[in-house]
């Protein structure tokens, strides 16, 4: 495999494609599409991840590149070979699962040594590489231990080591973090993370957790209903979701109902039940008159105190509901007058604001950290199976 390990993926040349998923489909009854006309380009030495809801459909685009699921139709293409119809064996793929699959009456050295013998390397080779990846993995002095022996995440690890150690073209993961408690699972995070930069393999990972997505990945898939609903680099996700559902699933976030227009300068107004004009940018509504949603993230919204609201800013009028400490920052709770909830975020510092129950007030924010959306979800895409 030909990359240059210190060069970041999204750098790499848009036509070095390593994996592609060309309109693929799944059905299980001939009858309803569990994946929709899925088509997706994977970089040589991407991480990219399948984000979604359970039963989106990411798991099972990934049992399918795995070979474990076979596809109903369409064509998925490794380095420039089909292997649509190649057995999972010979497909040089490795993984992790979430229940770590370790063989419980091996030594972890024996436990890695496995796939290099399956693939008759020798003796002198197999002894080597296992010291390499335990290294690797740093937990070098763990070799003559049993699975059993070992806390998850050092569990966790082998079996990434054993995933990594026959050196695949591509290494799939599946919710292999989902089982560990939160401060292993952010160790994990950066572990599988420094393995990556390091090794410049190709990795596909699906997870429901949209922090470790946003942590972790090169580019992530948003999936829903068997639908790719976007398909961009974190920070494209979040501060520009391409619609509701993406929005709403990417972090917290606002949607407040309104009737929208909109506008030749790129630019929607919606008016809310009160008579309230909020303006956002246009996101997916493009409509003259309709209904829509208007988006913005908690801490892209103020609390009005004792500044001076900015002229162009959006302004609510809304009560004081609750608010939650967090420790670093404190969760404020607000309802409008149509019964509503906003949520803002804010640091807690000593510019937080006390309010009291019932209170009234006012929150603003700039209209370009707003979007428009439809409130209906994507069209659905290729229902015929």
């Amino acid at each position: 495999m030909s990359i240059n390990p210190g060069m970041h993926p999204a750098q790499q040349e848009e036509t070095d494609i390593f994996l592609s998923f060309k309109n693929v489909k799944k059905t299980y009854d001939r009858r309803s599409l569990v994946v929709r006309d899925f088509s997706l380009d994977v970089r040589r030495g991407e991480f990219v991840t399948l984000l979604g809801p359970s039963g989106s459909g990411k798991t099972t685009v990934l049992m399918m590149l795995a070979g474990f699921e076979h596809v109903s139709s369409g064509d998925i293409v490794i380095d420039g070979t089909s292997v649509t119809r190649v057995a999972p064996y010979e497909r040089n793929i490795g993984m992790v699962f979430q229940n770590y699959a370790l063989f419980p009456h091996m030594t972890v050295a024996q436990n890695l040594a496995y796939p290099l013998r399956v693939r008759k390397m020798p003796g002198d080779q197999i002894r080597q590489r296992v010291e390499q990846y335990l290294k690797l993995v740093e937990l070098e002095d763990f070799g003559d231990r049993h699975p059993s022996q070992l806390s998850g995440g050092q569990r966790q690890r082998i079996a990434l080591a054993r995933a990594l150690i026959f050196e695949p073209a591509l290494v799939l993961m599946d919710e292999p973090l989902s089982a560990l408690d939160k401060k292993l699972r952010e160790q994990m995070q950066f572990e599988i993370s420094r393995l990556h930069d390091k090794l410049g393999c190709t990795m596909v990972y699906v997870t429901h957790d949209q922090a470790e997505a946003l942590t972790m990945s090169d580019r992530i898939a948003v999936f829903n209903h068997g639908v790719v609903q976007q398909y961009a680099t974190p920070d494209q996700l979040y501060e520009q979701p391409a619609n509701a559902f993406v929005a709403g699933f990417i972090g917290e976030n606002n949607l407040i109902r309104g009737t929208g227009a909109a506008r030749p300068d790129g630019t929607v107004h919606a008016t809310l039940q009160d008579g309230t004009v909020l303006r956002a940018a246009h996101g997916n509504f493009q409509q003259t008159r309709g209904e829509c949603l208007i988006s913005v993230r908690p801490e892209k919204l103020r609390i009005f105190n004792v500044d001076t609201i900015p002229e162009d800013d959006n302004v609510l009028n809304a009560r004081f509901v609750a608010q939650h400490y967090v420790g670093d920052f404190i969760r404020y709770y607000f309802e409008l007058a149509d019964g509503t909830r906003i949520i803002v975020k804010t640091m807690n510092d000593d510019r937080a604001p006390a309010l009291t129950e019932g209170q009234a007030t006012k929150l603003h924010w700039s209209v370009q950290h707003s979007f428009a959306f439809h409130p209906q979800p994507s069209a659905v895409q290729g229902d015929t199976p």
